[in-house]
């Protein structure tokens, strides 16, 4: 049970190693006027039944999970609420993929709001799902570092993702092998976030220069970190620290490295941008197309 790149990877390593039959794929409804779900396209590529439930309430949806007769139901990236009555079908119960170390970082933007926050660690929980959301016993852990430089799309791409592949399998060899772990989360180290909207990556040029950095790292490549100039949203993605000290969202240089802006406690070297309704670019590209000067002021 998936969707997206990870829940299609999660199921072609499970058909390559042949260890376990797949009875059955669910992944999320059909969307008007977007690509078919990767998940799904391999799973018919396969011949494998795919089932798209709206909700898993409904005595029908139900029946039919039981009329699989699975062992166990992985969930690789699901985002449909899938209540006990459904995850308890299986003979062995259900596991769930969850991109943090449970129980800190409980929600659906859990890598973003580790790297806004300055966390240096993350990593993944695979564990039993109960109807909390995120919680329930865990089954196994795995770390990874969140260096400096490193982004939203590094941390889950080149360190997440295909970690957690390897963590599903062995999460499954785990269950088949017999008595799973089933360990407690600790409610005093729980956090929550939700969604890490567009209102939640606007910059406030008068905070600290690693502040504002951070943001912008745990937003790229989405939702985007977002100034303004000449009223019109500007989004800010690759960006570097410097020590050269200047006025909040002032420009204080502008070069074919990029253009560099002040803040407290140093300044930061913008090197892509995205402006409104118009694609990524380099940012001298935009200093030079939008007439940008020194002295200017993003987010006035």
């Amino acid at each position: 049970m998936g969707q997206q790149a990870f829940g299609r990877a999660c199921l072609e390593e499970v058909m390559k190693r042949g260890n376990d039959e797949v009875v059955a794929v669910y992944c999320a409804p059909d969307k008007e006027n977007k690509p078919i779900d990767p998940i799904k396209e391999f799973a018919l590529e396969q011949a494998l039944p795919v089932v798209q439930p709206h909700n898993f309430k409904d005595k029908e949806v139900l029946d039919e999970m039981r009329s699989y007769n699975s062992d166990l139901c992985v969930m690789a990236y699901v985002t449909l609420f899938v209540p006990e009555a459904a995850r308890e079908i299986p003979k062995q119960g259900s596991i769930c993929f969850h991109p943090s170390l449970l129980p800190k970082h409980r929600g659906p933007s859990s890598i973003n709001w580790a790297i806004i926050s300055g966390a240096t660690k993350t990593g993944l929980t695979i564990f039993w799902p109960s109807d909390g959301l995120d919680e329930g016993d865990i089954l196994l852990q795995r770390e990874v570092d969140i260096d400096q430089d490193d982004t939203l799309g590094i941390v889950y791409f080149q360190k997440i993702f295909p970690l957690g592949i390897e963590a599903v399998l062995e999460s499954i060899d785990l269950v088949r092998g017999g008595s799973p772990p089933r360990i407690k989360q600790d409610e005093s180290k729980a956090t929550y976030e939700s969604w890490c909207k567009h209102d939640d990556a606007k910059i406030d040029w008068t905070r600290p220069v690693k502040e504002v950095y951070n943001l912008i790292r745990g937003t790229n490549p989405q939702p985007g970190a977002w100034t303004t100039y000449n009223g019109e949203v500007l989004k800010i993605f690759d960006c570097s620290m410097s020590e050269v000290s200047g006025s909040p969202g002032e420009v204080k240089e502008i070069s074919e490295d990029g253009i560099t802006v002040g803040l407290k406690g140093g300044s930061l070297l913008v090197k892509r941008v995205k402006p409104e309704n118009d694609k990524k670019i380099n940012s001298y590209e935009y200093a030079l197309k939008f007439e940008l000067s020194c002295g200017e002021i993003f987010g006035k």
